[in-house]
């Protein structure tokens, strides 16, 4: 399903292997949660997506994992921005800014982060549309 919306979005996005619902417990398991349904589903289909200009519109498992683990961390960014711990993040435009799904509370809208001042803005109703508006759009399309 995830595969084929993004396939639809653009021809040329490329998906990495499946992952297996171990792999995917031993992440959940490091990251001391569940993931989101959604992210879940589509890592089951593809271990992250990237788009034809090399972006990684989706991260891999691992990618997911250790960034969040690092945003996380309280001595990472001491000061310099709001707590990370309400978003997991899962994929970026390129530049710097990242695209994330809000933990608390739950809910399925994504949300991107910009690295430069440190503001939320909401991006796309649930993953679907933020796949197809991402392999759609050019540049800053959630503005």
């Amino acid at each position: 399903m995830w595969t084929k919306t993004a396939a639809d979005a653009s021809p040329e996005v490329e998906f990495g292997n499946p992952i297996d619902a171990n792999v995917l417990a031993e992440g959940e398991r490091r990251l001391g949660r569940s993931l989101p349904p959604q992210l879940t589903a589509l890592l089951m289909e593809a271990d992250g997506m990237v788009d034809e200009y090399g972006t990684d519109i989706v991260w891999s498992l691992d990618r997911i994992v250790s960034q969040n683990l690092l945003f996380w961390s309280p001595d990472t960014f001491p000061g310099l921005y709001m707590p990370f711990d309400a978003l997991l993040f899962f994929g970026d435009n390129g530049g710097g800014d990242q695209f994330a799904f809000v933990l608390t509370p739950e809910r399925p809208d994504i949300f991107v982060w910009d690295h430069e001042n440190d503001s939320r803005l909401w991006a796309a109703h649930e993953l679907g549309d933020y796949l197809r508006r991402s392999l759609a759009g050019d540049g800053d399309w959630w503005r």
